[in-house]
């Protein structure tokens, strides 16, 4: 089983500004968004397929615990409450399908890919996906 437990820091990330406009966030909240989010941390805990999964910006702090399997409340990334899933996708992928729990909005997911070293987070609204990589701090 892979080991995602430890503390992370972002390398780099794509396309989170697009996402973030899919989403309906509005010009002046993205800049916000993009200057707290742009040094992100990370911590994972891990036992066996319970995850624990606090990430921190200088704006806001989030916090998601999750065992693989089983459905948990969550909120998008621009702080939709949803309800999520999240499953295997590969040996060492966690693909989660987020719904909200009520009104409209994109389709959106995540996934957590450990490749190598690096931790690949994805976010995905739609049509629309963002690539973040973090390393181990």
């Amino acid at each position: 089983m892979p080991n995602f437990a430890g503390t992370w820091k972002m390398k780099s990330s794509e396309h989170f500004e697009d996402l973030l406009k899919t989403l309906g966030v509005n010009a002046m909240l993205r800049k916000v968004a993009m200057a707290a989010a742009s040094k992100p941390h990370v911590e994972i805990r891990q036992n066996g397929e319970r995850f624990y999964i606090k990430t921190s910006t200088t704006v806001r702090t989030t916090e998601i615990n999750f065992l693989i399997g089983e459905e948990f409340n969550e909120e998008t990334v621009d702080g939709r409450k949803c309800k999520s899933l999240a499953t295997w996708e590969a040996e060492n992928k966690i693909y989660c399908k987020q719904t909200l729990v009520s009104g409209n909005g994109p389709k959106t997911f995540w996934t957590r890919e450990l490749n190598g070293d690096e931790l690949v987070l994805t976010f995905g609204a739609d049509d629309v996906v963002c690539t973040r990589i973090y390393v181990r701090a």
